[in-house]
């Protein structure tokens, strides 16, 4: 297993932050090279399953998660079933004062590939951190401009 944690400041208020972040179908216009869908459930509570797709150009891999903690508007955690990602992420977002709010993603994998991936990893995490971190900077924009159903 392996652990990462990135976070983010941002500008709006927690409610607004949480929005922003569970609108699962708009993931992708912050998420680099992501594109999410519910496909079960409401994608609002526990036991809603959302497929996230990582790639470029249609190569890459299918992460299917199911929701297994819900409390809006400061934690969801959700359980990854896919082939290639496993174990358990989750997304905090804490009031900063009445505008601010702060944005953490955590997660604790279990790495794919076995004894190939564990000796990949040290190669790849920094890669893999930076375009998280990069995704939430963007998050942080688009939180601060969120507006439902636009």
């Amino acid at each position: 297993m392996t652990d990462v944690v990135v976070s983010v400041d941002v500008a709006a208020p927690a409610g607004t932050t949480w929005l922003a972040l569970t609108d699962w179908e708009r993931q992708g216009e912050w998420m680099l090279g992501t594109r999410v869908r519910v496909v079960e459930g409401n994608g609002r509570s526990v036991g809603s399953r959302i497929a996230a797709f990582t790639g470029v150009a249609g190569v890459g891999f299918t992460d299917t998660m199911e929701i297994t903690h819900w409390e809006p508007p400061i934690r969801c955690a959700v359980r990854h079933l896919g082939k290639v990602v496993r174990g358990t992420g989750a997304f905090h977002v804490r009031e900063n004062g009445p505008h601010r709010s702060v944005f953490v993603w955590s997660e604790q994998l279990a790495l794919p590939f076995g004894p190939l991936g564990k000796l990949g990893w040290p190669v790849v995490k920094p890669a893999f951190s930076a375009g998280l971190w990069y995704s939430l900077r963007r998050f942080a924009r688009f939180a601060e401009h969120y507006r439902m159903g636009d």
